[in-house]
């Protein structure tokens, strides 16, 4: 194998790994259907679920508590989950992706059923017409 072509490999996993991690921050990041939830609801509900948990009966009480684990575990996730910085990610992404579509055949169309924005397309060279 010559350096040129490890080389070549070399660019080819780093810009395959930048486009990874934009498309992941993306989903990621995609807001959710219906009202978005925030610590504060989420807290509001356990308190709801604990002042009924004596008054149900116990079938009922069973689901309340495992709303009220699932709730809890959603509030710790939300509460470490550092806030991510996709405008760095999406600078990556516009300098990579062009060449990396180009060379697996990722069509405009394709990168917007991903959920990249046409912004960003237009950023990094790609245009509806290639592919």
């Amino acid at each position: 194998m010559t350096d040129e072509h490890k080389a070549a490999l070399s660019a080819g996993r780093q810009q395959g790994a930048v486009v990874r991690r934009y498309l992941d921050a993306l989903d990621t990041n995609r807001p959710k259907r219906g009202r978005k939830r925030t610590p504060e609801s989420i807290q509001k509900r356990m308190q709801t679920i604990e002042s009924q948990l004596n008054t149900k009966n116990s079938l009922t009480r069973l689901q309340l508590m495992q709303e009220h684990s699932d709730l809890q575990r959603e509030f710790e996730v939300m509460s470490s989950a550092a806030p991510v910085d996709l405008s760095a990610l999406e600078e990556d992404f516009a300098k990579a992706a062009a060449e990396y579509g180009r060379r697996k055949g990722i069509a405009y169309d394709t990168w917007r059923r991903a959920g990249v924005s046409s912004a960003v397309l237009k950023k990094a060279g790609i245009s509806r017409g290639a592919a």
